[in-house]
């Protein structure tokens, strides 16, 4: 058990992370040029109107003291009222989880079920046509980028071939699935180019490792050696990827959404920015870091469980 001490200091580790984060993020909504009071109630307005707006909101407060009453909250379990929407700000963001997390998901799901296949044919293939295929798919899926994958989906999946919905999430569990198969695979196509390289590589060298040579050596069938020791040693490194890319994969749901009018939190986050809202910028965007500082933690309990001679 002593592998997983780990699990006791490293949310200690973490914390600080979280706080630098919090600075940067408040520092970053507070440089975006325009007036929230102004956005919120338009040009004509009444300077009247525009100081109660600043004054309800705390707009005109120095920014450190703007930033200790966001800590105050976030540490009361809060994140501030939204200046558009006039509710709390973690409420209206519970309210657009669900949609991202089915896409994140989702995504993983479907890029796993992608990129394994192919860097399996791929690493038993070596240096085969099918092998330059893979690769030459995998490079080119690296310069695609997420909204115009996603609109060329839509013109060929949804207006074409009336297939899927062209936007929106759906009522009904069914109706969610298939208005979430066109953003989840739109998202796992780039990102599988990534994966597949980094399972290839990692196929590839465990084809030659001394356990894969000792399990020849007993007699064991090329399916079988492959199946039980190559690649599972191999697809601990691609998870680790995968978590490390936890980040990016969470700026693709907000490009993805927007291009397929979800309404899920990268749709709320970019509203948000347009708006000036700076609460909820915020708020989605600690909740981002600590998904993606999450998601970390968890990758390093993985490795260490499926591998021993991991410690860290």
């Amino acid at each position: 058990m002593h592998r997983y001490r780990f699990v006791l200091y490293r949310p200690l580790q973490l914390l600080p992370v979280l706080f630098g984060i919090s600075i940067i993020t408040f520092v970053l909504v507070r440089s975006i040029p325009g007036d929230p009071a102004r956005i919120l109630l338009g040009t004509r307005a009444t300077p009247a109107a525009l100081e109660r707006i600043r004054e309800q909101f705390g707009l005109n407060d120095p920014l450190w003291m703007q930033y200790l009453y966001f800590l105050k909250n976030l540490f009361n379990g809060e994140m501030g009222r939204s200046i558009l929407y006039k509710v709390d700000v973690i409420g209206l963001i519970f309210e657009r989880l669900e949609p991202t997390i089915v896409l994140v998901f989702g995504s993983v799901l479907v890029a796993l079920a992608i990129t394994i296949p192919l860097a399996t044919i791929a690493a038993r293939n070596r240096g085969g046509f099918l092998d330059q295929a893979v690769r030459v798919i995998s490079t080119g899926g690296l310069g695609m980028p997420a909204f115009w994958l996603g609109i060329m989906l839509i013109i060929l999946f949804s207006v074409r071939l009336d297939l899927f919905p062209v936007s929106g999430y759906g009522q009904t569990f069914l109706e969610k699935l298939h208005h979430m198969v066109l953003p989840c695979v739109t998202i796992a196509l780039s990102l599988s180019a990534v994966l597949t390289r980094s399972l290839r590589a990692s196929l590839l060298a465990e084809m030659q490792s001394d356990a894969a040579m000792a399990a020849r050596a007993r007699g064991l069938p090329e399916n079988v050696v492959f199946r039980r020791h190559v690649l599972p040693n191999s697809l601990i490194p691609t998870l680790n990827l995968l978590a490390v890319n936890i980040g990016w994969l969470i700026s693709g749901t907000v490009v993805v959404e927007s291009v397929f009018a979800i309404p899920g939190m990268g749709q709320l986050l970019i509203r948000a920015i347009f708006t000036r809202d700076y609460m909820v910028v915020q708020g989605v965007a600690m909740l981002f870091a600590v998904a993606s500082v999450l998601v970390n933690f968890l990758a390093d309990i993985m490795t260490v469980t499926l591998d021993p001679r991991v410690k860290l």
